[in-house]
């Protein structure tokens, strides 16, 4: 596999559509494909398609296509899935909840290890496999258990104090739902998700018949 410096960012937000619909040929039994029909498909050129695999490696075969099950391989090595992240969600409202019983996370390596909130009466509760602890109880978890991906699915006015938090105890990423983005600290990626503008933005291509 080839470097990834100087690749797009718009090349890297396409990977994970490649990755997740090449699970689904494999789902249907499709052992190779074309980049022409990955394109017919995926609303994409069969020309964007091979030069955004080709920054990483050379995968297909004119006139063969591309290995289902080895291209999603590779791909996902690309994103990191070869390996397992170790995950905690701060905030158990609703959409806490709703993450946490995703089951697919854990199939793709992502891992929930902890959940924490502020309310005591949730807190004891088991959410998926795990018990709500108290947000107090970051900084002691943190001491004895690695946390590569925090989640966060609180207040937008608490936000940045538990971003620092975080910081404070070397979690690597943040995965923030808060309708707020946040000053990420040296060393923390952010990948900042707002539920509220993608729905704004349905919401204006119906008004405007877009």
């Amino acid at each position: 596999m080839q470097k990834t410096k100087a690749i797009s960012q718009q090349v890297i937000k396409r990977l994970p559509r490649y990755y997740s619909y090449l699970g689904y040929l494999l789902e249907s039994g499709t052992l190779r494909v074309s980049s022409m029909e990955l394109a017919e498909q995926m609303s994409l050129t069969a020309s964007q398609i091979r030069q955004d695999l080709n920054h990483f490696g050379c995968f297909g075969q004119q006139g063969y296509g591309y290995n289902v099950k080895v291209l999603r391989e590779e791909i996902g090595r690309i994103l990191g899935l070869d390996r397992t992240y170790d995950m905690i969600i701060i905030g158990a409202g609703n959409l806490g909840q709703a993450l946490a019983n995703y089951t697919k996370f854990e199939d793709m390596g992502f891992v929930i290890k902890a959940i924490f909130d502020i309310n005591l009466e949730i807190c004891g509760k088991r959410i998926g496999s795990c018990e709500v602890k108290h947000i107090d109880e970051l900084e002691a978890y943190a001491s004895g258990n690695s946390i590569d991906i925090a989640v966060l699915t609180i207040r937008s006015k608490n936000c940045q104090e538990v971003a620092n938090r975080l910081a404070d105890i070397h979690v690597k990423a943040i995965w923030n739902f808060a309708s707020f983005d946040l000053r990420a600290s040296k060393g923390v990626v952010v990948e900042d998700v707002h539920l509220s503008d993608s729905l704004m933005m349905l919401s204006y291509s119906l008004s405007n018949n877009v």
